[in-house]
């Protein structure tokens, strides 16, 4: 009997219950509605974005060739630095070759053994990985409750302390309220981390953020961390903060020491979105437009749908089964929407996600009312 022998059960177990995943390659589909992927702002395929990304790769090459403390930091990986450092309003900030290595690096970096990390409920796996590799006690807490972390904090016998939150959470498409949670940070002697990936470009004045929007841009005990993979359109994530947090994490955030740089294409294509975003502050708007669009278009089908406050709302689902279905009839209508399941989500809380677009037509909309109503209807 072999070691692997469990493999072929397993799988038949997951289909079963609905919860197989499979990788679907997709061709370009000019025409067709993407409410599954996360660009926000419309700018992935904007010829300024993608002509930024070309002239990047031809004068840099494709790749950053090294880590970043070797030679694979070049003179854009530092320009796009600062440029996220003022956008954000932190004294500095750090790019990281992905989002998810972000969250993982800061947590990793800043909290230990012997640390107290409060973790709210439905974090991103990045950050629920982050806690983990931490080796800090971490504690979960109900979710967006003030109240708890507070309770968590106050008993605490360890000396240092963390709370890690999305700043606007993937799934449901909520804020969490950072105002109160900094507050509470503030009083306890903790700090914050908040993972700004669905607020960036979308959330508050200009898109700066759930952070921003709260008045917590040049907060000493506020840590954000972001994707650049999203509403800007490229690839990468960034930490940004206290100065004395960045060049920790250069020293110390395994992630970033022992990992190649980002890619200068990528470097190129999130410095060109970030100033289109800066030249366009309107598109954050036209976002929670189209977002609140698809909130209406549900919910006046009868479905039950989360009121989004960025670009995200759910359509909740009886079953994992059901969702599997549903998103493959939006698919055949020419709509594409995202599908989670466990462990995506926790059980009993299948979802279609719908992302919406700064770009999004009426034309649109009414496709993707077409597509909804079918699921509504079951037809």
């Amino acid at each position: 009997m072999s070691t692997l022998d469990w493999l072929a059960s397993h799988a038949a177990e997951r289909e079963a219950a609905g919860l197989r995943r499979r990788l679907s390659p997709r061709p370009p589909e000019p025409g067709r509605v993407d409410l599954a992927g996360n660009d926000y702002l419309g700018l992935t395929r904007d010829p300024r974005v993608t002509a930024a990304a070309a002239k990047a790769a031809e004068l840099w090459g494709g790749g950053a060739a090294a880590s970043r403390l070797v030679t694979g930091t070049t003179m854009a990986h530092a320009e796009l630095e600062e440029d996220l450092a003022g956008f954000l309003g932190t004294e500095a900030a750090l790019v990281f070759s992905s989002g998810y290595l972000g969250n993982i690096g800061v947590i990793t970096a800043l909290a230990g053994a012997g640390d107290l990390i409060v973790a709210d409920a439905l974090n991103h796996a990045s950050l629920i990985d982050g806690c983990r590799l931490s080796r800090a006690r971490t504690q979960v807490v109900a979710h967006n409750s003030p109240a708890a972390v507070a309770e968590a904090l106050a008993r605490r016998p360890e000396q240092r302390a963390y709370v890690v939150t999305d700043a606007v959470f993937s799934v449901d498409g909520d804020a969490a309220p950072l105002a109160e949670l900094a507050e509470i940070c503030d009083r306890y002697g903790a700090a914050l981390i908040a993972d700004e990936a669905h607020g960036l470009g979308v959330y508050g004045d200009g898109g700066r953020g759930v952070a921003v929007a709260a008045g917590l841009a040049g907060a000493p005990h506020v840590i954000r961390t972001a994707t650049l993979s999203k509403a800007l359109g490229a690839q990468g994530g960034v930490a940004a903060g206290p100065q004395a947090v960045i060049d920790h994490l250069i020293d110390t955030a395994r992630t970033f020491i022992f990992d190649t740089g980002l890619a200068p294409a990528c470097v190129g294509a999130a410095a060109e979105a970030l100033a289109i975003l800066r030249a366009e502050p309107g598109l954050p708007e036209r976002v929670r437009r189209n977002a609140h669009a698809l909130y209406e278009i549900a919910t006046d089908l009868g479905l039950t749908a989360s009121r989004p406050v960025g670009a995200v709302t759910s359509v909740v689902m009886e079953s994992p089964q059901a969702a599997v279905q549903a998103a493959a009839r939006c698919a055949d209508l020419g709509v594409r929407v995202g599908c989670f399941r466990p462990p995506s989500v926790p059980d009993g809380r299948s979802r279609l996600r719908l992302t919406a677009r700064a770009d999004l037509t009426a034309e649109d909309l009414g496709r993707v009312r077409t597509a909804l109503a079918a699921v509504a209807h079951r037809i």
